[in-house]
């Protein structure tokens, strides 16, 4: 929070599709007053053409999560994996050890917080960014086949964490390089498939904060954690308590609220804290009800679950 970024984006283009001239942009979802040059709608904003690069200015004054994506041809762009989460850390982090926050007294370097709570209600020990996500198998076939791309039939065949379908999701590292052609050991990418791991580890006693968001363009994902008390502290980069107005008497209503799942749409994200004191060390579930988004493609048992190991 406060701090001033600057993110220089460059489209490269992709030399398997040089027909492809899109251009591409960033759009900070969720960011509050963004100046419209920089806010990625391609109608009102800068895009950036193959071989060339913009840089964004983002003043970061509202604590929260958020996502961002590409907003030119959004649908599809996304759909292709233009999307990733972000989030600013309070400023109440960085108070000097002794402040008292409501009956809570803050140390500086160990105690994080989701928002400036005032009161210590949003600490957390572990934080880990969940992004739920899924793709349609039969359109990212027709669009590397350069035909016509039904956009009225979109369906999720595939459902993801962090872009990993369970087992991969519980893989503590990077995910191994893949070999495109399979009659060809040479065709190994350089790089990692997936980087990023959806395991969730914390030990008894630590308080875990989730940080969620579905950036599926099509469904609506409800998650939960069996066996896990959770706690909802704050939705769309925004503590769940209405605003304060001291001149005025006002005092924001809080609505935090103890949930056993959480919903989630297109674009959505929610803070959800998991207190983990009393909770019996093991390993337990974080998964979607919606039994249909339980499998990757035709093979049962994936999609969108990991776990979450508490340690004694």
């Amino acid at each position: 929070e406060g701090q001033e970024v600057y993110l220089a984006l460059t489209n490269v283009g992709m030399l398997h599709r040089p027909d492809l001239f899109d251009p591409h942009s960033i759009h900070f979802h969720g960011f509050p007053q963004a100046a419209p040059v920089y806010d990625g709608v391609p109608e009102a904003s800068a895009v950036v053409n193959m071989g060339s690069t913009f840089t964004y200015y983002y003043k970061l004054n509202d604590p929260g999560t958020y996502i961002w994506h590409c907003h030119v041809e959004s649908t599809e762009h996304m759909h292709m994996g233009m999307l990733g989460t972000l989030y600013v850390r309070p400023r109440q982090d960085a108070l000097p050890t002794g402040t008292v926050l409501g009956t809570f007294t803050h140390t500086q370097g160990v105690n994080r917080y989701a928002y400036n709570d005032g009161d210590g209600s949003t600490r957390y020990d572990v934080d880990y960014p969940l992004q739920l996500g899924a793709f349609d198998s039969v359109f990212h076939d027709l669009h590397e086949a350069v035909q016509p791309l039904p956009f009225h039939e979109m369906r999720a065949t595939h459902t993801f964490i962090n872009g990993r379908g369970y087992p991969h999701t519980v893989f503590p590292g990077a995910l191994p390089p893949v070999q495109v052609d399979e009659a060809d050991p040479a065709s190994v990418l350089p790089e990692s498939s997936q980087p990023e791991s959806a395991l969730i580890t914390a030990t008894a006693g630590q308080r875990i904060l989730l940080r969620l968001s579905n950036s599926s363009v099509s469904e609506y994902f409800t998650v939960t954690a069996l066996g896990l008390p959770m706690r909802l502290v704050g939705q769309g980069a925004a503590i769940a308590r209405g605003p304060n107005d001291p001149a005025a008497g006002v005092v924001g209503r809080d609505w935090t609220t103890d949930v056993g799942s959480v919903t989630l749409g297109g674009g959505e994200i929610v803070d959800v804290i998991v207190d983990t004191a009393g909770v019996a060390p093991g390993t337990y579930f974080l998964y979607t009800t919606n039994l249909n988004y339980l499998s990757n493609g035709n093979e049962d048992r994936g999609g969108i679950m990991t776990h979450i190991v508490i340690n004694p």
